[in-house]
Parts: C-alpha cells; structure tokens; sequence
C-alpha cells in the first residue's frame, strides 16, 4: 500500500499474539518493522525472518517499556536504522491471573508491575517517538487497551484497573499529542493467543457464548489496529472488537 511505503513502524511486544500478527501486517503493507521484545528473543527473532523471508524489511530490539531509559535507547537504535518512527503500537502487556474476589494475593509488587509495564510503558513509548514524529509531519499511536478496563472484570483486579488507565491515558494523549499526532486505542475482548495456554476448553466455551459464537484471531485485531493507525481523520477513540461479547 501506497500509505506505508517506507513509513517506520514500532510494534511492542511485536514478536507474538496481536504484536506479531500486526508486524507481519504491516511489513506486508510496506513499512519499515522495528519488532520489540523484552524476554521473548526467539518468538521476535523468527517473526522478523519471516518478514525477510517474504520480501519485506524489519528488525528485532530488545527493549523492557517498563524502563525510559531502555525504550529511549529503542527508539534512538530504530531512528538511527530505518528513520524517525511514524507509527508505534503499544502492545506490549502482562498480566497476572487471580481471582477477582481474592483481594488478598493482590501484592504491592504485582501492582507495581502491572502498572509499569501496562501504563507506564505506553506513555514511555509514547514520549520516546513524539519529537521523530513531529519532525517526520506527523504520526499515529495505537494503543491495545481491552474489555477489563470497560467492564471492571478480567485476569485480575490489577488487570483491569491497568486496562482502565490505558483507555484514559489514550484519551489524555489524544488532547497532549495533537494535531499532529494521532492516538487511539483498540479495546478487544477474549482473542485467541498464548494467553490461553492451558485454558483452550475454557476458550472454546466462551466462544460459543458470544453474539458472533467465536473469539477474535490475533489477525482481526490486527486489521483494525491498521485501519486505526491509517485513519488520518480519527483520534482519542476507542474501539471495541469483541465478537459481541460484551453485548
């Protein structure tokens, strides 16, 4: 596509689930993929030659979103490589799984990290690539939010209050960042990625109880992060894919 030809593109977390589908996506399209990761060297090593491999161009960075410092060298290696960043995916997450209504195994430690990585790590990200983009002309940010920070319910208590912030820092971006930087978020519900490993029964219930009866793929969510990075009229939404889930 005309629209990504030779744009640089930061996908963290790139090199599994979403952040994988959407660097396979866009290199396809013709961007320039810088593919983070912070432990998952192999899964970000192999996404990365399989984009050489079908023509495109991309590079693995190692960098923990939870440290300005790291995210700031990241950027700093990928301008240095490709040029100034015109897209970055905030992808990059983790959770813990505990029961709701278990408040007690909610550690000091655990919320620091979640927080870390999920919110502070999207605005670290965020700030690190404002000044390429502003050179550049402008750019997009996409940040994965989630359906735990609109329904209150999910992985963990932490969890969702990190979604929930997620979905507030996009909005706050949107107001800081503009006109010349878009920012938006994609609020997904259940998708079908390692996340669920173990769980696959559990999955496929869930499945069957949505509107659409089947979860999102990694790729769905990865289309409209695109259409969302390419809509030059948009900014500070969130948008939904669920399969109706929470409908």
């Amino acid at each position: 596509m005309t629209y990504w030809k030779n744009r640089v593109a930061l996908i963290t977390g790139g090199g599994t689930g979403i952040g994988r589908a959407v660097s396979l996506m866009l290199a396809e399209r013709g961007a320039l993929v810088a593919v983070n990761y912070s432990r998952s060297q192999d899964a970000a090593s192999e996404t990365v030659q399989h984009i050489l491999d079908t023509g495109g161009h991309a590079f693995a960075v190692q960098a923990n979103v939870a440290n300005d410092l790291d995210v700031r060298r990241m950027v700093t290696t990928v301008t240095e490589t490709y040029g100034p960043i015109t897209a970055l995916v905030n992808n990059a997450g983790i959770t813990h799984h505990i029961p709701m209504h278990d408040l007690e195994s909610v550690t000091d430690d655990i919320w620091n990290e979640l927080v870390d990585v999920n919110v502070k790590g999207m605005f670290h990200c965020a700030r690190a690539v404002t000044e390429g983009m502003r050179q550049a002309g402008g750019g997009s940010i996409v940040n994965l939010g989630s359906i735990a920070g609109s329904t209150g319910s999910g992985s963990s208590l932490p969890y969702a209050v990190s979604k929930a912030a997620v979905h507030g820092l996009t909005l706050s971006l949107a107001h800081a960042l503009s006109p010349h930087i878009r920012v938006n978020a994609i609020v997904p519900g259940a998708v079908a990625t390692r996340w669920w490993a173990g769980n696959e029964e559990r999955m496929h219930r869930l499945g069957g109880k949505v509107l659409l009866q089947h979860i999102a793929s990694p790729e769905d969510i990865a289309h409209m992060i695109c259409a969302a990075l390419e809509q030059q009229s948009m900014t500070g939404q969130l948008i939904t894919v669920d399969s109706g889930q929470t409908l």
